[in-house]
């Protein structure tokens, strides 16, 4: 795992003044890769690469110039299948200079071109520089584990793994782009190629570029895609999915020329992915709690560990450190991110990065194999989805002006379709209330607008389904993979995550959904395929979360002050409506509202605001 910047010399060709900004860029992401850093400028473009030391520790320098000395690689992540690639390459008569997966792709360039990124398995983004064509091209992988970010104004390109590289290229001119606000307020992210900065954008999943000559051209190479097969038994899935998991994860654990660790809730996912690991070697597992509250799954991972005679380090976090950290992450993040899980997820990976460089972790497995509570809401609303339209929309108009009662929200809710009620369940701030939380008027685009091509793409298959292919598409890349990125990165840490391997996707995308929602219980067929190996009471173990006390914290005077002191600052008045999110604050201290997603979203925004824009 490392890091990548680099950028076309359309200012000037002089290599010393190029090698200046790119170092100075490539300083900006370290955290990314402390162990090495190393460049190439020619008279067209400058590359940095900063290392984070996994595979072929001695031979494993990037940036990676072919034998030929024609091509030049820059690349973060890891092909797992990188062997048999090797392989199947030396046998077309091709040779190799290092151990490296990386050559993997260069070499496979070579031969394959653009066809090159259809057989890798694994995470990535990279950047290959053809003299000869005097082209850019990169990629980045089907799920987007793996972030690629890029800048494009008037005749200046340029590329990173993170957004805060940029600020140290002169040519980079940062703008708050404040026509995304309300979006990210609606969503919590940012849900296009877009991002808070003006000019930024980010490449897509299953994405490839091609930049020559000022332009710059994309287009897909993978798209998830369902192709749901009824004909076959639990039995059946049950057991495709145990051997389609058994080989990524041994894949995931085994590709490593450092030790591998794993995080461990109390969750199957976790519990699966350490057993697994178990196999090969000893496993250091790492968990985290919080030392107030009823919140901490530790009792349960320390349980669950002991029971497979595993190391188990954890900690447990206080309400100080939680809110001490903040700031700092939100720099990390790039872009704020008010999911409040992301702080936890920083302790912990901090934690792992103390006795390993590479974790293994349990992302991916709610959004492939239908983890979600709310993935029932489908069969909740099957009957009563059955009434006409008009008798459904003369129900909500009835009730909606009437005070909360029990099923309110149900009478509400299914007056809508699936497209247009749907998007994780719920907006945190509704499109109709943005006038009123911003100070000024940003024209705001229903949010739904951004989900239906998403929709659209898989019209024919159910409900549950449906959800689930947005939240691959939205949710899973905007906000799940980004935090576990930036949290491991931060600090120096490879985070893996096998359930989100070409494998697994593969069979998930062909289970039919009354087998991934069973008996009432979320992710049915997976827990029943990793029953064979957990305990029963860990296979179907209900889905806690990464929940927080943040909801109590923010009732007590000295969390609740610390906001109010934001909600009153300068960044606060020159966006929001003051008053009003001091109302969603107060009400939320007094028992009136549960505001807490609501105010977090604004705080965490004021303090990335004033650490990109006010002090920088």
């Amino acid at each position: 795992m490392c890091g990548f910047v680099g950028f076309t010399n359309t200012i000037t060709s002089n290599k010393n003044y190029n090698e200046t900004i790119v170092r100075a860029m490539a300083d900006r992401i370290v955290h990314r890769g402390p162990d090495q850093d190393d460049y190439y400028i020619d008279e067209n473009v400058s590359l940095g690469f900063r290392r984070l030391s996994i595979i072929d520790l001695e031979g494993g320098s990037q940036p990676l110039i072919s034998k030929d000395g024609t091509k030049v690689l820059v690349f973060n992540g890891e092909i797992y299948n990188y062997k048999d690639l090797r392989a199947e390459l030396e046998a077309l008569g091709h040779t190799f200079k290092t151990k490296t997966d990386s050559e993997t792709i260069l070499v496979g360039y070579e031969e394959w071109g653009r066809d090159v990124l259809t057989k890798l398995r694994g995470m990535f983004a990279f950047v290959i520089w053809d003299k000869n064509e005097k082209k850019l091209f990169g990629g980045r992988d089907i799920f987007g584990i793996k972030p690629f970010f890029y800048y494009m104004k008037n005749d200046v390109f340029m590329f990173a793994s993170e957004i805060k590289a940029f600020l140290a290229n002169p040519r980079f001119e940062k703008q708050f782009n404040i026509e995304r606000l309300p979006d990210y307020l609606c969503f919590e992210y940012i849900p296009t190629n877009e991002t808070l900065f003006k000019d930024v954008y980010k490449l897509a999943p299953g994405t490839y570029f091609e930049y020559s000559d000022g332009k710059l051209v994309q287009d897909t190479y993978y798209e998830v895609k369902y192709d749901i097969d009824n004909s076959k038994s639990e039995k059946y899935w049950a057991e495709e999915i145990e051997k389609a998991f058994r080989s990524s994860a041994d894949l995931h654990a085994l590709t490593s020329d450092v030790e591998v660790g794993c995080f461990l809730s109390s969750g199957v996912d976790s519990s699966l992915v350490v057993h697994e690991m178990k196999k090969h070697m000893d496993v250091k597992s790492f968990s985290v709690g919080f030392a107030e509250g009823n919140c901490s799954e530790l009792p349960d991972a320390k349980r669950f560990a002991e029971g497979e005679a595993v190391e188990n380090i954890s900690k447990e976090i206080t309400s100080d450190e939680f809110f001490e950290m903040t700031p700092e992450i939100m720099y990390y993040m790039d872009e704020p991110l008010p999911n409040p899980s992301a702080i936890p997820l920083y302790f912990l990976t901090r934690l792992a990065s103390e006795k390993v460089k590479v974790v293994l972790s349990g992302e991916g497995a709610d959004e492939l194999f239908g983890g979600y509570h709310y993935y029932h809401e489908p069969l909740d609303f099957k009957y009563y989805q059955m009434l006409p339209q008009f008798l459904r929309d003369d129900v909500a108009s009835r009730v909606q002006d009437l005070p909360e009662f029990h099923g309110k929200r149900f009478l509400m809710r299914g007056r809508q379709g699936i497209e247009d009620r749907y998007i994780r369940n719920n907006y945190v701030f509704n499109h109709n209330d943005i006038g009123q939380v911003l100070s000024g008027r940003i024209p705001a685009q229903n949010p739904a607008t951004y989900t239906k091509p998403f929709f659209d793409k898989c019209a024919t298959v159910d409900d549950i389904s449906k959800m689930q292919y947005v939240d691959i598409n939205t949710w899973l890349v905007q906000d799940i993979l980004v935090k576990a990125d930036r949290m491991s990165m931060a600090n120096s840490l490879e985070l893996r995550v096998p359930f989100l391997d070409k494998e697994m996707l593969d069979v998930a995308m062909r289970i039919p959904a009354k087998y991934r929602l069973a008996h009432g219980t979320t992710k049915y067929i997976l827990r029943k395929a990793a029953s064979k190996n957990l305990p029963h009471e860990t296979a179907f173990m209900t889905k806690k979360g990464f929940i927080t006390p943040l909801n109590d914290w923010l009732k007590q005077d000295k969390y609740y002050d610390m906001v109010k002191l934001k909600f009153y600052s300068e960044t606060a008045e020159k966006f929001f409506n003051v008053a009003y999110i001091i109302k969603l604050l107060d009400d939320h201290r007094n028992g009136v509202a549960k505001n807490m997603k609501k105010i977090w979203m604004i705080y965490v925004f004021i303090l990335w605001y004033e650490r990109y824009f006010v002090e920088m």
